[in-house]
């Protein structure tokens, strides 16, 4: 079994309805659990300014699904939801990334693994710090210490 964590976007067409459902689709992955979920957040979109602001959050799962039969199901997720890639970091109706799979380190073709800018994300680290204060990344750096100085300008939607 491994512990996953996974960020969770949406910014188009109910987004955080979207995300409640994504909530229930993950804890009915094969061979996984979902262990919990971070409240819901509001953020700023990435990139394009021109697109609505995002609802994220953070879920932990734990998995006997290997790293990229976890990332084929969560695609396919994302396609379920009527996911359509129009752009680099643009508008979409759900977005799950792989975060953290327990301590590994990850460099493929297909999936990088820490994913590669959770630790400059706070629609990350903040949902992340609600799961696990403790965290740290493989690196060795506490996510306690990313949240230091971190320009936190998320609100909270609800737990």
């Amino acid at each position: 079994m491994s512990l996953v964590y996974i960020g969770l976007g949406a910014n188009l067409d109910q987004p955080q309805q979207q995300l409640e459902q994504a909530f229930i689709e993950l804890a009915q992955l094969p061979s996984s659990t979902l262990v919990s979920h971070s409240s819901l957040y509001h953020s700023k979109p990435v990139g394009p300014q021109d697109q609505p602001d995002y609802v994220n959050a953070v879920a932990l799962l734990d998995t006997q699904l290997a790293p990229l039969e976890l990332l084929d199901a969560l695609q396919q997720l994302e396609q379920d939801h009527g996911r359509i890639r129009k752009r680099h970091w643009g508008e979409r109706t759900l977005d799950l990334d792989i975060i953290l799979i327990d301590n590994q380190v990850i460099e493929s073709e297909r999936l990088t693994v820490p994913h590669p800018f959770a630790q400059q994300r706070s629609f990350v680290l903040i949902p992340l710090s609600e799961i696990n204060p403790d965290l740290s990344f493989p690196d060795g750096i506490a996510l306690e210490q990313l949240l230091t100085g971190l320009d936190n300008d998320l609100i909270r939607i609800r737990d």
